[in-house]
């Protein structure tokens, strides 16, 4: 790890290695630098130093070392200079989306490029093997190869963005602006893989957020300006899923923003809510829950209505229509029909669920069908006001379907005034968040709705119809299709009918002797065929017999003693029964007032521990108070006497130890700054003074070196001559020594032959006499001879 003396030095050292094309060492030399403990008091230069590492970090494509500088260089400047950490990171962002775009722009097949399920998965093995068999060589490879890394990298820098930001309540514009980002891009891209992961990292932030809010810096969502960026969030996150259509993350999001709503206990803005409600209708829509659409609508019709003061008529038209129209389209019979308890018990709950999403509070002790039925929404059409801003076609349909009873005509005139309202609709001038109605959307639910009540209808009139003439009067679908919508309405019991395709009729009613229409006829017949009888033959009265009446009499009070007796008998039983049942009750009593009497006094005991340490603890904690006054009364006299605390403490002001540890910390951070000022004065006056020192000196230097130089070769130049006559002096020395030794040559040549001649003689002689004596030890060898002989022969070698 490198030490630098200042942080100017590791800035220039990191520009010449990027000069020389180190960028890796760089890198490191500029995180080392950020990540030391040394340079924790924010100054400018930190401020450059982190603009060149996340250029490094991005052209390198290193998120993680840009993920630990920017928490680093947060830590330094978060109570200091937020504003600096809020500028690095939009250079950040700004340079991960250049790069992005121009990789993009360098590709011609974007949707090749980006052909990627997961941006935040690596190449699997099968890849990089189907890579290198195929015979994708050309074009399409080399975009996926430049265009999916800057865009996974892109997205990586968001993911940071937002973790670093995420409990920064002065950065919560920046962190606002980031999701936004993120939203557009992966709208942008078709990215719904990240979009779902997004929104979950936000709304973890958010969940985070409310379990840890009592802690510092955290964002206040009681704040009027916090809670407006969080639902902006949440209505641009709502926006971009439902244009994805991404309907279960849309919801998702709706019960966001109703969380937030509910959360602060706040109206928020009208404009918002209308972005709200309107995306509510789209998504009730694809979920095929009508009666909610419709009502989500009527909330829309009445904020539009209330707040917008550019509403055209045109407009207010189209809406109400819509909202009619919308209410038409509820099936008119109830689903809950021969449903279980628990089913009829969800369905209240999620209507409960559901009206809390739209905005309509509701009794919950109520009943469930009367929560939210199509009924009551048709009535609540009324009283706001509705029916008199739809349109004239509009009306002439709802008034044929719910109140006119025309059996015959009733498809015929509905299918004139449905081919009017499907051309109605358009773009909503002057609604923003509501780009475009279509009233075409609601015919096939309308024309649903009018089969039903030509069947409703038409079974009060006929009691069985032919199929071609039921066919003829719902011109709007075949008769397969009228078949199966009979089948619903019979089995929610909207109506009663039957299907004879042998006969080739449509029969009406139920004929079961069990349903309620012929049990109700059954006993009206039976009561008049009764009242009939008795006024034909009016009952006679007889004068009985005395006889017959005692005979009667006696069996009469034969039965009433009998009976009496058991009444006896049964109330004597009844008695004891009672008695029984009332010990019972008494011991019963008796044991349940025991029991709560030892429940009361073990319940006393724990209260007098419970109080009895309370007490304790007080004293304790009153002791400690007590004994942190005076140790903070003595601190404050002892620093009143050092002159450390100046004017930080008003007089007659409470001082606690904490106040003066905190003083003392104030104090010291303010000497730490001030010293640290002056070693930067000291350092620069030496600085100066070392550069003024050098450029004095710089010309005596040369002139020394000059002068040396100068002495220098006169020096070489004398030891040259003083070597060359030596030289000379041992040469005339040589040859005299050899003029004096040349008259010995010729004694000693003859010297030398005599002993190299005599020592030839001796060898000789020695190798004669040494193969005379192995020519001998040859004949007869024994171990002595043989010992000997190498002897010799070792000694004469």
């Amino acid at each position: 790890m490198a030490q630098f003396a200042k942080p100017e030095n590791a800035l220039k050292r990191a520009e010449e290695l990027i000069n020389v094309g180190q960028k890796q060492a760089a890198l490191q030399a500029l995180h080392d630098l950020i990540t030391s403990k040394r340079y924790r008091a924010w100054q400018k230069t930190l401020e450059k130093i982190m603009f060149k590492y996340v250029e490094l970090c991005v052209d390198m494509r290193r998120g993680r070392f840009a993920k630990d500088g920017l928490i680093q260089y947060r830590i330094v400047c978060q109570q200091v200079n937020v504003s600096s950490l809020e500028e690095v990171i939009k250079y950040f962002m700004h340079l991960s989306t250049e790069r992005a775009e121009q990789a993009r722009s360098q590709a011609q097949a974007l949707e090749d490029a980006l052909d990627v399920e997961d941006l935040e998965a690596d190449n699997r093995p099968e890849d990089l093997m189907l890579s290198y068999v195929s015979g994708e060589k050309g074009k399409d490879r080399s975009d996926r190869e430049l265009v999916t890394p800057w865009f996974k990298f892109l997205w990586e820098t968001y993911r940071t963005v937002l973790e670093i930001l995420r409990n920064n309540s002065k950065l919560e514009a920046l962190y606002a602006m980031t999701a936004h980002r993120a939203f557009q891009f992966c709208k942008q891209y078709k990215r719904t893989t990240e979009f779902r992961r997004l929104c979950e990292i936000i709304r973890n932030h958010l969940a985070n957020l409310n379990k840890y809010r009592d802690q510092r810096d955290r964002p206040d969502l009681t704040a009027p300006e916090s809670l407006q960026l969080y639902l902006d969030t949440r209505v641009e996150q709502l926006k971009i899923a439902t244009d994805l259509a991404l309907w279960q993350e849309a919801f998702r999001s709706v019960e966001d923003i109703h969380g937030l709503m509910t959360m602060v206990k706040k109206s928020p803005k009208p404009s918002l809510m209308v972005v709200y409600y309107a995306k509510l209708t789209e998504i009730f829509w694809v979920a095929d829950s009508h009666l909610y659409h419709a009502y989500a609508w009527l909330k829309l019709f009445t904020l539009q209505k209330s707040y917008n003061k550019n509403l055209t008529q045109k407009d207010l038209q189209l809406i109400a229509s819509s909202v009619l129209l919308a209410a038409l389209a509820v099936t008119p019979y109830d689903h809950k029909h021969g449903a279980s308890h628990l089913e009829i018990e969800n369905e209240k709950e999620r209507n409960l669920r559901m009206s809390s999403l739209i905005g309509f509070n509701l009794d919950p002790k109520r009943e469930n069908r009367e929560l939210l039925s199509r009924s009551s929404l048709i009535a609540e059409l009324a009283s706001k006001g509705v029916m008199t801003c739809v349109s004239q076609e509009v009306k002439d349909l709802y008034n044929i379907l719910e109140h006119e009873f025309l059996p015959l005509d009733l498809a015929s005139k509905a299918q004139s005034l449905l081919t009017k309202i499907s051309k109605l609709g358009g773009k909503l001038s002057s609604v923003p968040s509501v780009s475009e109605v279509q009233l075409s959307q609601y015919i096939p639910a309308l024309e649903k709705l009018t089969t039903m009540r030509v069947l409703q209808q038409v079974s009060q009139v006929y009691q069985s119809v032919k199929i071609e003439m039921l066919s003829k009067m719902i011109p709007f679908f075949d008769f397969s299709f009228v078949e199966k919508i009979s089948v619903d309405a019979v089995k929610y019991n909207f109506v009663a009918v039957k299907v004879d395709h042998r006969k080739g009729a449509v029969v009406f009613g139920n004929e079961d002797i069990e349903s309620d229409k012929v049990c109700d006829h059954l006993t009206v017949l039976a009561e008049s065929l009764n009242k009939a009888r008795s006024l034909i033959y009016p009952p006679v009265k007889k004068q009985p017999r005395l006889g017959d009446s005692l005979y009667v009499l006696a069996d009469i009070v034969d039965k009433e003693h009998k009976r009496l007796l058991a009444r006896k008998s049964i109330i004597e039983k009844r008695k004891e029964e009672h008695e029984r049942q009332m010990l019972e009750m008494e011991k019963e009593e008796e044991s349940k007032k025991m029991k709560l009497q030892k429940i009361t006094e073990e319940a006393e005991q724990k209260r007098l521990a419970t109080e009895y340490t309370r007490r304790k603890e007080q004293r304790i904690r009153a002791e400690i108070e007590e004994r942190e006054y005076q140790e903070a009364q003595a601190l404050f006299l002892e620093a009143k006497k050092n002159k450390k605390i100046k004017k930080n403490v008003l007089e007659g002001e409470k001082v606690t130890k904490q106040t003066l540890i905190d003083l003392a910390l104030s104090e010291q951070l303010k000497e730490r700054q001030e010293m640290e000022k002056k070693l930067q004065k000291l350092a620069k006056t030496m600085d100066y003074l070392e550069r003024a020192k050098r450029e004095e000196e710089s010309p005596l230097i040369e002139q020394a070196f000059q002068q040396r130089l100068v002495e220098e070769k006169i020096l070489h130049e004398r030891e040259q001559l003083r070597e060359i006559e030596l030289s000379r002096q041992h040469h005339a020395g040589d040859l005299q020594e050899k003029n004096r030794l040349s008259r010995l040559l010729d004694n000693k040549l003859i010297f030398q032959e005599k002993i190299v001649s005599r020592r030839q003689e001796e060898h000789n002689r020695l190798k004669k006499e040494r193969e005379d004596r192995i020519n001998q030890s040859s004949k007869t060898p024994d171990e002595g001879s043989l010992f000997v002989i190498i002897a010799v022969a070792w000694t004469t070698d």
